[in-house]
């Protein structure tokens, strides 16, 4: 099989022939159909993500495919159609991987669709469902609105029921970001966000997926009795937020590591998954895919990420 194989710190990953083992117990092998990338993947590649395995590693976190071999004691069957909530591995023609990492899918839903969409919808349905706690008629500021995180928090959020005040950077994600139900917009250059959010009406809720000065602003738009969600930091470092504020007005701040629900929660991520896999496959949820790219062309796909040129989602195809 080809893989998109890191094996040195000091050297570019690149693509490699690599030997597809047999499927231990409770594994399976999947020929892989897609994969989505994420941010996490570029913090893997520099050594800096929570979660980075030893060298060398295939990177991607989620793909999907199908399964083509089953280890002893699995429940799926091979010619199962699956999500793989991999870790790492998913930027391949192929792998091997826990049966509790690979989710069934349902029929309708394609393999791009599934690659695209476990982390960035499970992140946003969790942290404003569990966490954030979003009510109907709350405001919800998303920060990096036009992400692929973000925009499934402005879909979630406004699905919800909650007025969605998005934050991104220039007039066109904007634009997407409004067509995802975005009842505001702002530009991430506004010069004083936190005095043009105050001016909207002020936040219940905070989703920041960007970290640093935006972060920041927007903490000190919250209303009191508000939350903030800590989902990741674009920006290159987290927000430095103000403790004797959410001490005077009550505020609560919580940290949303999806992958972290495998140990901590594993039944709510599941319920999590399930919801929102019915919600897709009846076309009320579609992740916005901004580019696709074949295997051959992950170090281009990687490099639009690193750039922050896509909307939405970036998916690389196996062919």
């Amino acid at each position: 099989m080809r893989a998109f194989l890191h094996t040195d710190p000091t050297t570019p990953p690149a693509l490699a022939d690599l030997p597809l083992p047999a499927p231990g117990p409770g594994e399976v092998a999947v020929a892989i159909a897609a994969c989505g990338l994420n941010f996490a993947d570029l913090l893997m590649l520099q050594g800096s993500y929570q979660a980075t395995p030893p060298l060398p590693f295939v990177p991607g976190l989620e793909a999907a495919g199908t399964i083509t071999a089953a280890g002893p004691g699995c429940r799926l069957a091979p010619g199962t159609r699956v999500a793989i909530h991999a870790g790492h591995g998913g930027l391949a023609e192929a792998g091997v991987f826990a049966e509790d990492r690979c989710t069934p899918l349902p029929d309708g839903l394609d393999f791009e669709t599934a690659a695209a969409f476990q982390i960035a919808y499970g992140t946003s349905h969790l942290a404003l469902t569990l966490r954030g706690r979003l009510k109907p008629g709350e405001t919800l500021v998303v920060l990096g609105a036009a992400g692929g995180v973000g925009l499934t928090a402005v879909e979630i959020g406004a699905r919800m029921g909650a007025r969605v005040i998005a934050v991104a950077r220039g007039a066109e994600k904007c634009a997407i970001a409004a067509r995802a139900g975005a009842a505001e917009t702002l530009d991430a250059e506004t010069p004083d966000l936190k005095a043009a959010l105050k001016a909207l009406g002020g936040a219940d809720v905070v989703y920041d997926a960007v970290g640093g000065a935006l972060g920041e602003a927007a903490f000190g738009a919250l209303k009191p009795g508000g939350r903030f969600l800590l989902i990741g930091f674009a920006a290159g470092q987290p927000p430095e937020l103000k403790l004797n504020h959410a001490l005077v007005k009550n505020l609560e701040i919580h940290g949303l590591y999806w992958g972290g629900y495998l140990d901590l929660d594993p039944a709510a991520l599941q319920r999590s998954m399930t919801e929102l896999f019915a919600l897709a496959a009846d076309g009320r949820l579609r992740p916005h895919i901004s580019a696709r790219f074949p295997l051959s062309q992950t170090a281009e796909a990687l490099e639009m990420l690193r750039s922050r040129r896509s909307t939405g989602k970036i998916v690389v195809t196996m062919g």
